[in-house]
């Protein structure tokens, strides 16, 4: 029986955004060389719903395209839509809201995954010489591409020689031939570290791809869970449900059974080919491309009509931003949670592409601390950059609770006013990180280390608990009945029903 809802079912989660206005199903021809990487990019751009291609230019009949899974919606109140669906949530979901769910499914036990016979991603099996991955609409997603890529929204499988550990990890991959790919699997990320196990036997690594997969899934393959910690069992806790999976063709791994597509097949020990350039989560396009493992596809299994859906990576906020940068903040946030420091809340906001998080101190708990903003600065960079998701983010940004730090707007005035340039500035440059962080000097990249800063917009007075001025605000600066007066004539006053989302 076929598990449903859209936290579990990429075909129902496709469907509900239909059905809320948040995807349009475009049945114009459209070519999928260039032309939905743009629509999908001026959607990012505008907050327009999710586009849906039905009648693409190239690869089989049927096959279909969803951009924008995670981008944000233009409809008031329910920015947040697209993401929330991921985990079966309401469309009104808030960012504290999301974290919450998050972080709880990390405290909760393990719902480990389901094996069931079949599903509707056994609808059609492919192998040996049908193996023909061309005949799938492959986007080019940038003119500066170096090659079309089948995997921006999907994730990897792979176990473990000993089979103690499966790991479910995202990394793009590009077409390089009838039957191969190549893309990155960095050593400091699960799928390298999997594949450096089987290349140090000498052997090659099994391997799967999954697009199209539950939304809920996909969301924590890109979640920096500890090393052999299993994605599957955490996804059951989320969903509160087992996932179902089912065994692959030719490989012995498992995949969620109503995936849209599977690709199945081995990683080489020692085979690479040139991979990228490709437009970045970081906003840029550099002009070189890398040698990268390449991936061979033994199988391709796949629902009827399926859906490739698609991340056009670039200017923030689009899914790696969205996905990726919430669940990174979810397990920032349960890192310092859980190392006793007075935050209340963290946050990686999108607009920073996954370069910053910004940390909520609670100044009253803060106080009780007696700490310096020396020794708090220390604190939270040891918790943070000594681990795998601190690795991801370079620059901690730490605010006083009366910032909302979802709202980047209160962010950007807190650096600005209360981030002394003299003496706030705090710098880690033994921290490891991540090697794709544009501003990175040569060395700093050959060594994995270095451009690691935590920022502080904490006033002097807030280490005692207080904060001196009294923000001038909607909220603030006016009686409670003349903002409630204010909100509930606002359309009477000739401005419309738009909520103005008053501070």
């Amino acid at each position: 029986m076929t598990q449903h809802g859209s936290s579990l079912n990429f075909r129902d989660f496709v469907a509900e955004l239909l059905a809320t206005g948040d995807a349009v199903d475009v049945r114009a021809p459209v070519s999928p060389t260039l032309e939905a990487g743009a629509i999908t990019r001026r959607v990012y751009d505008t907050k327009a719903p999710a586009p849906l291609f039905g009648n693409l230019t190239e690869g089989d009949p049927g096959c279909r395209i969803l951009g924008a899974p995670a981008g944000l919606s233009g409809v008031p109140g329910e920015t947040y839509g697209r993401l929330a669906a991921h985990f079966g949530l309401p469309r009104g979901t808030t960012p504290p809201e999301l974290l919450d769910k998050l972080i709880a499914a990390m405290d909760a036990d393990p719902v480990p995954p389901r094996v069931v016979p079949t599903g509707p991603c056994k609808e059609n099996v492919l192998t040996g010489d049908e193996v023909d991955l061309r005949r799938f609409p492959v986007p080019l997603l940038h003119e500066q591409d170096g090659g079309r890529y089948f995997g921006t929204y999907g994730f990897h499988v792979v176990r473990t020689p000993d089979a103690r550990w499966t790991s479910w990890s995202v990394s793009r991959t590009m077409l390089h031939g009838r039957s191969t790919l190549v893309g990155p699997a960095m050593p400091q990320q699960h799928l390298g570290m999997i594949h450096r196990m089987w290349a140090e036997r000498g052997e090659r690594t099994p391997w799967a791809m999954v697009l199209g997969a539950p939304p809920a899934a996909l969301a924590a393959a890109g979640m920096p869970l500890p090393a052999e910690v299993d994605e599957a069992g955490y996804v059951g806790a989320l969903a509160g449900s087992p996932v179902d999976v089912v065994r692959t063709e030719t490989n012995d791994l498992y995949v969620p059974a109503n995936s849209e597509i599977v690709l199945e097949g081995w990683i080489s020990a020692d085979e690479t080919a040139p991979e990228g350039p490709m437009g970045e989560y970081h906003g840029y396009a550099f002009a070189e491309s890398k040698p990268q493992p390449v991936f061979h596809v033994e199988a391709v299994t796949f629902r009827d009509r399926p859906v490739l859906p698609i991340c056009v990576a670039g200017l923030p906020p689009e899914e790696n931003h969205t996905v990726w940068g919430t669940m990174i903040s979810a397990t920032g946030l349960g890192l310092l949670r859980s190392s006793g420091l007075p935050v209340s809340l963290a946050w990686c906001s999108y607009e920073a592409a996954t370069c910053w998080m910004v940390v909520s101190v609670d100044i009253r708990r803060l106080a009780e601390t007696g700490m310096t903003e020396r020794q708090l600065a220390d604190a939270v960079a040891e918790v943070l950059f000594g681990s795998h998701t601190g690795w991801l983010v370079p620059k901690v940004l730490l605010v006083a609770d009366d910032i909302d730090i979802t709202d980047l707007d209160q962010v950007v005035w807190a650096m600005a006013t209360r981030s002394h340039p003299a003496t706030s500035h705090y710098l880690y440059p033994e921290a490891p990180g991540i090697p794709m962080v544009p501003y990175l000097t040569a060395d700093e990249v050959r060594t994995g280390r270095g451009g690691k800063t935590v920022v502080s917009c904490l006033l002097p007075e807030q280490f005692h608990g207080e904060t001196r001025g009294i923000t001038a605000s909607f909220h603030n600066s006016y009686p409670e009945d003349v903002r409630r007066r204010v909100v509930e004539n606002w359309a009477d006053y000739g401005f419309g029903a738009t909520d103005p989302r008053p501070r």
